[in-house]
């Protein structure tokens, strides 16, 4: 279990990072409860270290500035050879010695992660190269064998990693590999990943990010909600009601202060706007820059000139909460990173994702026969899809965000537009005339484009990525539109064989526009292979619009 080891641990952590010991207290009380006898061999002992930030201080600032490893996120996920405070105290006592070399000093006190670079076998055809994947993805990172003061948070089960440089599980990621793996059989590691996110939010009190500690201060897009439905569409109800507990957690996480909110105000994740309606945000606990992107983060915030520079690392966090990291969507002026607003949008998809927790949280309490919480929260869903349908639809015939601050529709139409009908909350003509604009501005030769702006960030054009598709594959077919669904599914695999033909792999997004699709650019990072949730959303594909391929 991740626990603390002592009273005086107890004491130094609420010292040095004080919003982790309301975490923690939920970690001892989960110990006395019956869930958490499942985990308790596995991880027993365990005590969460702070993420490498708050571990190394100046030696921290001083690897992630002087650029010693090219990926800022390899160093928060090196191991130290030692405790880290030896580790910082050496490194003050060499820094101001002639002739130190801060390279060969994080050398000799840090193992770098291992390469992840896979080598498939010649001339497998897309379907039994998926099918290679798997296993060569799957990860086991238990106590037993995550090193002390590892940035890795270890999970009871087994996993799949998205692939290159993404080491760990991503929260919303998981769902669309969970797709790919139920339709190859492997339903022991969709229940896997169920169980861990479960414990995360046990432990933890919500799915973080990914299971590292320098995410463990946001989550992702909730689509907790969806893996039980998944699991449940094979293994039947008793599904929602073994979840219920965790589900109703995740709910309490991101609907948490919306009881002592007033009209017009937000806190953490939720916002009540001037006539009393709740919505949800994205957001993150810290204000900081990001452990794994510190220099782009401080290079960013140098630009802008008109607010601090926390208010600005809190909208970059946001935006990686979103999943969408980074995108005109977030853009005060939809083409420019400095004008990153995150936390005053209220987003189309997230509140979608919230509806259909709510829904899900209803089930979970029918199958328990508790239909006090059916009624409670059938009513909060209700609420919400008149809420979607009258703040989160713009006039111009999509849905879409909403900028609560300046109390005005954001006229920057993108794929997310499609979430309300991907969870059943949009109102049949409007879901018509959403289809009408997504064929009209979106669907492009190689699928669908993620924005209608083109930033060079990758949540932007000329990129398509795998989750969107399904989503708008799903939605379509959901409200009628089986033929424009089909377009976009038929385009995107395309899109997908094409790349495979040329360089054997499977990359993390996709170039949708113009002749020459082929694989996405932009962003902080290079394009990565692998990839978990193109995997899962290429193999429902092919089975749906290409069976016999």
């Amino acid at each position: 279990m991740i626990v603390l080891s002592s009273r005086r641990a107890a004491h130094d952590a609420s010292r040095r990072f004080p919003f982790k010991a309301r975490r923690m207290l939920g970690v001892w009380l989960f110990l006395s409860g019956a869930a958490g006898a499942a985990y308790a061999d596995a991880q027993a002992g365990y005590t969460l270290p702070p993420p490498p930030s708050e571990l190394y201080g100046d030696l921290f600032v001083a690897v992630q500035t002087q650029g010693i490893y090219p990926d800022q996120k390899t160093f928060v996920d090196a191991t130290p050879k030692m405790d880290p405070a030896q580790i910082v105290q050496a490194y003050h006592q060499q820094m101001t010695v002639p002739g130190f070399s801060l390279a060969a000093f994080v050398a000799q006190y840090f193992t770098p992660p291992t390469d992840q670079s896979i080598t498939p076998p010649p001339n497998q055809s897309l379907r039994e190269h998926i099918d290679w994947l798997w296993p060569e993805l799957t990860r086991l990172t238990t106590t037993a064998n995550v090193p002390p003061n590892s940035s890795l948070i270890p999970m009871p089960k087994s996993y799949v990693v998205p692939g290159g440089r993404f080491r760990e599980g991503y929260y919303w990621d998981t769902y669309f590999t969970m797709l790919g793996l139920q339709e190859a059989g492997r339903e022991d590691l969709v229940d896997n990943m169920l169980d861990n996110f479960a414990y995360l939010i046990d432990t933890i009190g919500h799915i973080p990010n990914g299971n590292r500690t320098y995410y463990v201060s946001r989550s992702q897009p909730p689509f907790f909600s969806y893996m039980v439905e998944l699991a449940a569409q094979k293994e039947g109800g008793r599904v929602y009601q073994k979840y219920l507990p965790q589900l109703r957690r995740e709910y309490g996480y991101w609907m948490q202060g919306a009881n002592t909110l007033q009209a017009g105000g937000a806190v953490r994740n939720v916002v009540m706007l001037p006539d009393k309606t709740v919505l949800n945000r994205y957001w993150d606990e810290r204000d900081t820059p990001r452990d794994e992107s510190y220099s782009e983060d401080v290079n960013t915030a140098k630009q802008v000139t008109d607010r601090p520079a926390n208010e600005v690392y809190r909208d970059l966090r946001a935006a990686a909460e979103s999943g969408w990291d980074f995108s005109s969507r977030w853009f005060g002026d939809n083409q420019t990173l400095t004008t990153i607003r995150t936390t005053s949008i209220i987003p189309v998809d997230l509140n979608s994702l919230m509806f259909h927790l709510e829904t899900t949280i209803a089930i979970g309490c029918g199958e328990a026969r508790d239909f006090g919480c059916v009624g409670e929260f059938v009513g909060r869903a209700a609420k919400r899809a008149i809420a979607i349908n009258k703040y989160l639809w713009n006039k111009n015939g999509y849905y879409g965000d909403y900028d609560w601050k300046l109390g005005q529709p954001r006229n920057n139409p993108s794929a997310a537009m499609l979430y309300p009908l991907f969870a059943g909350a949009a109102w049949p003509d409007r879901a018509h005339t959403t289809a009408n604009t997504v064929e009209a501005i979106l669907l492009k030769p190689g699928g669908l484009v993620t924005t209608t702006f083109n930033t060079t960030q990758q949540w932007d054009a000329p990129n398509g990525w795998a989750p969107l598709h399904w989503i708008a594959v799903q939605s379509l077919k959901r409200y009628g539109r089986g033929d424009l669904a089909q377009q976009i599914g038929t385009r995107f695999l395309a899109d997908v064989n094409n790349v495979y033909a040329t360089q054997q792999k499977l990359v993390e997004k996709y170039v949708v526009e113009g002749a020459g699709t082929g694989g996405g650019g932009g962003g902080e990072y290079p394009l990565q292979d692998g990839f978990g949730w193109t995997n899962g959303v290429t193999l429902k594909l092919l089975d749906l619009y290409a069976p016999g391929q």
